[in-house]
């Protein structure tokens, strides 16, 4: 979209291409809400919309760094090696992650791929050296990659099909007085539902984020050409599921998705059943798919908490709060996953 498109409300651009053209896909709305509200604000922290993993304890990125050096070095050091992370956020995971990474003498070319010119700024004071790209194309074709991504995939547009009497078919966006709201919309799409999940009971919703399964077909295809390991971790489910998990926080809340597209963050549950077989199709080796909470146990979150509280005994509670919050399964232990992959001829990853 223009500049000048840039200062009306997205609302009001989404009724006027309804009024002149019909129903949207769900995928185009959520697509644009998040290309505005990303480019347009640092949307993370108390004083933002939202906080992730690493901002609630250095910890996280901390025990990351960790397991990206001991991968690493199992695999025989090999240089040069890139650090890449998908949309770092404020850049406090690299800053955390390198820097435990360092000690062990893992010190790689950092790449990130970020779109928001506000976030791009805010992560050069966080991390000096880094070289910045709009997606994984201009990533360097050799030396083995080491790719993150926290809370990637979550904000990637996601298509849904419904069942009807007459078949399967997309959920399209309508306007509807002050907000906007789904109907089925009137082509066939049972040809895109896989035939095992065909049949079902009409009102059924099925998801899918053709976004996150390009994505990781692309970070497969880079762990076979050149070597490496990726960590996937988000929100979602490792087996697979119907209905609806569209959602949108704004101001730490949950909000309707439906008002005021471009002004929350738009998320839905990583569809991680789907997203392994698309990395093995490629020859690339799945490491598992497990709970945030237990990768992180099994990584020594707790006897680093217990250091980290021996250093400074006047943060003890924060710190012992904040790993409850990252592995307790009320919180974010359980619904959280990590999913890891590695080259074919790279060791097995550590925690899973």
């Amino acid at each position: 979209m223009s500049d000048s498109a840039d200062k009306e409300a997205l609302g009001t651009i989404f009724r006027r291409l309804i009024a002149n053209t019909g129903p949207i896909s769900l995928m185009h709305y959520m697509g644009e809400s998040n290309a505005r509200y990303y480019s347009s604000r640092d949307p993370l922290g108390l004083a933002g919309d939202f906080v992730t993993a690493p901002e609630i304890s250095q910890m996280f990125g901390e025990l990351i760094g960790l397991w990206l050096a001991d991968i690493w070095i199992r695999a025989g050091r090999e240089e040069p090696v890139h650090y890449v992370e998908l949309g770092p956020g404020r850049g406090t995971l690299a800053a955390d992650a390198l820097r435990a990474a360092r000690r062990y003498g893992l010190e790689p070319q950092i790449h990130l791929v970020e779109a928001s010119s506000v976030l791009r700024d805010v992560q050069l004071a966080a991390i000096p050296g880094a070289q910045w790209h709009y997606d994984l194309s201009t990533i360097p074709p050799y030396g083995p990659v080491l790719v993150v991504a926290n809370e990637f995939l979550d904000a990637l547009p996601v298509r849904q099909l419904v069942m009807t009497a007459d078949g399967w078919r997309e959920r399209m966006v309508i306007a509807e007085g002050e907000r906007f709201a789904c109907m089925a919309g009137t082509q066939p799409m049972d040809a895109a539902v896989p035939e095992a999940r065909r049949t079902a009971a009409p009102g059924t919703i099925i998801e899918t984020c053709p976004g996150a399964a390009a994505t990781v077909y692309e970070v497969a295809g880079r762990l076979i050409e050149q070597g490496g390991a990726a960590l996937f971790i988000d929100y979602g489910h490792d087996e697979l599921r119907d209905g609806s998990t569209l959602q949108a926080v704004r101001a730490h809340l949950k909000v309707d998705p439906f008002t005021m597209p471009g002004e929350a963050d738009l998320t839905a549950h990583v569809d991680f059943a789907t997203l392994a077989p698309i990395a093995q199709s490629r020859g690339c080796k799945w490491l598992g798919t497990v709970p945030q909470g237990r990768w992180l146990r099994n990584l020594g979150i707790e006897a680093r908490a217990e250091a980290l509280s021996a250093t400074a005994p006047q943060h003890a509670a924060a710190i012992h709060a904040a790993k409850d919050r990252l592995v307790g399964e009320g919180q974010m232990g359980l619904l959280f996953k990590v999913m890891g992959l590695a080259a074919p001829s790279w060791p097995d990853g550590a925690g899973f």
